[in-house]
């Protein structure tokens, strides 16, 4: 476990940085109750570590800082998840805060989609997991780049041309790609967004383009009046969203799923999305590399 606490010792000051507007004097989010022995900084560094690390199985880690002990003061399993459900909130905050410090401001971004099975297709009908209330109820949803169905959820993201995620949601498998926008068209004024043809529609790029100052780029289907190619330029900016999707499910495992509830499922998600933006932070900060070399940033 030594790579382990290497690691560990790297990313702790991290959070505590993006984190200190936040943090009381023991480096805890301010909450009545007593003081817990370890810290929601440590907890958040301990998560973190464990996504860049690729330990995502939660019985291989524990079994591990049990019979090793890294980390002092370590709680068990069971108030772990139910400590890193609650500091979701916080986890996503630790990502921006980095992300904005990676690239402060950019004119060009990309949007694009990610699915996020939670099962088999198989087992879909009979699964109870994230059941847990309607709104969270996952649903089928197609792939296009994949052509197949899929049980579960949908990753919607904006990044920048130069890789870095600035905003994500997650949302049902069935939500059309189209309707992120209407969430994201507060967060990017005077911006470029570059999408596929899932983003296609006259009526919202000109309500974007004359409300919000948003233009939404993307490429026109042959039989349209007024086709025109799609500039080479722009489809090598969008081959970055789908780079940093498949580094999420090839070295993150961001596909695997092992939560029962919504809560779980999203905070695994989003700590592997901060996991990774911590190796863009420590790559550009610490080891002055190509921030996207993210498999050797520790």
């Amino acid at each position: 476990m030594r790579e382990f606490l290497d690691v560990y010792k790297m990313i702790l000051p991290i959070v505590k940085k993006m984190l200190s507007p936040l943090l009381d004097d023991f480096n805890n989010i301010p909450r009545r109750g007593p003081k817990p022995i370890l810290s929601d900084v440590q907890l958040i560094s301990i998560s973190l570590t464990a996504d860049v690390l690729f330990f995502d199985s939660e019985n291989y880690l524990f079994s591990k800082l049990k019979k090793y002990k890294p980390i002092p003061n370590m709680i068990d399993r069971s108030a772990y998840n139910r400590r890193r459900r609650k500091l979701l909130k916080y986890i996503e905050f630790v990502q921006c805060t980095m992300a904005e410090a990676i690239i402060p401001g950019e004119q060009y971004h990309v949007i694009d989609s990610f699915p996020l099975p939670i099962c088999r297709f198989s087992r879909a009908k009979r699964s109870k997991i994230c059941r847990e209330s309607f709104e969270t109820l996952p649903n089928f949803g197609y792939c296009a780049a994949q052509r197949n169905t899929y049980f579960g959820y949908k990753l919607h993201a904006v990044c920048t041309v130069q890789g870095v995620f600035k905003h994500f949601q997650i949302s049902k498998a069935g939500a059309a790609d189209i309707d992120y926008l209407h969430e994201v068209k507060h967060k990017f004024p005077h911006c470029v967004l570059l999408g596929d043809k899932a983003y296609l529609s006259n009526p919202i790029q000109l309500d974007l383009f004359e409300n919000h100052d948003l233009t939404v780029f993307t490429p026109k289907r042959r039989n349209q009046p007024d086709y025109d190619k799609y500039p080479g330029l722009f489809r090598k900016y969008r081959k970055r969203i789908e780079t940093l999707f498949s580094q999420l499910e090839g070295q993150f495992i961001i596909r695997r799923n092992y939560s029962k509830s919504f809560t779980g499922f999203a905070t695994r998600i989003i700590s592997k999305i901060t996991a990774l933006t911590c190796a863009q932070y420590v790559n550009k900060f610490s080891n002055e590399r190509n921030i996207n070399e993210i498999k050797y940033a520790f």
